[in-house]
């Protein structure tokens, strides 16, 4: 067994920073209460040295060494990850088309032993996390593929502008590139009941300052993220080192599984659990994607 494997969540986290089990102290009290605000009024918050600063390295090996099991397959994408012609106003934001190149590597590829696997799976930070996004519970996606994976941006490729699926996304820098590799972001540009098509464009245009922030990010970091309300991407990576990210997806409700095309774009393959789920997936909203 290896150091980490056998580390508490204590020797892993900053635990006297952010008291993960004493979120009803003074402190945990005031970390929950600070999230919420910047989730609020940002759309984002992000927690620095969420991870000890003495394990940045192990966190960067591991993922350095799952990095190369990723799926890679550039294509043609809009923000809204529904399908490249579908037929939309002329003018609509959904016909503006971009060259996804960022790569994901699979939950069933990441060895359950690694540190981005048990944080994901460990009871203690689902219940800090939900608490954070002012949720009564969190579920681990029923997702065999997508519930947790490591987000790779090689060198000369990007993420480029999109929504998420999901209301909320917890993720966390494992590795910073040379230069480049931004994380750029348009805080609650759209809501549950307006898309706000004209601000979407302008940022697409080039013509959005105004609505956009770039966040600086650091290996360790832990970001809580509304990515369904704010359009976001990675900025180009520049130099000979890659961009990853780990992403930890959850959902308010038990056994959601993604779509098949979703999937397929994703990751390149379908299990049979993806089959079996078609055509069940509950929307909480009318927004496009």
């Amino acid at each position: 067994m290896s150091t980490l494997e056998a580390a508490t969540l204590d020797q892993v986290v900053d635990t006297a920073r952010y008291p993960l089990s004493e979120l009803d102290s003074a402190e945990g009290r005031d970390i929950v209460s600070r999230a919420r605000r910047d989730l609020s009024a940002l759309g984002c918050t992000v927690l620095p040295d969420f991870i000890r600063p003495s394990l940045r390295d192990v966190l960067r090996q591991e993922c350095s060494a799952i990095a190369p099991r990723a799926h890679s397959d550039v294509e043609t994408v809009n923000v809204y990850n529904i399908a490249v012609g579908t037929d939309l106003p002329e003018n609509h934001p959904g016909r503006r088309t971009f060259q996804r190149g960022n790569a994901f590597v699979a939950r069933d590829r990441i060895p359950v032993a690694s540190l981005i696997s048990r944080l994901y799976s460990h009871k203690v930070f689902q219940r800090f996390v939900a608490r954070c996004f002012g949720l009564p519970t969190l579920h681990e996606l029923a997702d065999p593929l997508s519930g947790l994976v490591l987000n790779v941006v090689a060198p000369g490729k990007e993420h480029p502008w999109h929504f998420d699926t999901n209301e909320f996304t917890v993720s966390m820098l494992t590795q910073l590139p040379q230069s480049g590799g931004d994380f750029e972001y348009c805080p609650n540009i759209r809501s549950a009941y307006d898309e706000s098509f004209d601000d979407v464009r302008d940022v697409l245009d080039g013509r959005g300052e105004r609505l956009t922030r770039r966040l600086p990010l650091r290996p360790g970091d832990l970001q809580l993220f509304k990515g369904r309300y704010s359009l976001h991407r990675v900025s180009p990576v520049r130099g000979e080192v890659a961009r990853h990210s780990a992403i930890f997806a959850y959902s308010e409700r038990p056994g959601v599984i993604g779509s098949v095309a979703r999937t397929q774009q994703l990751f390149g393959r379908v299990l049979p659990e993806h089959l079996a789920s078609e055509g069940r997936a509950v929307r909480g909203d009318r927004l496009l994607d």
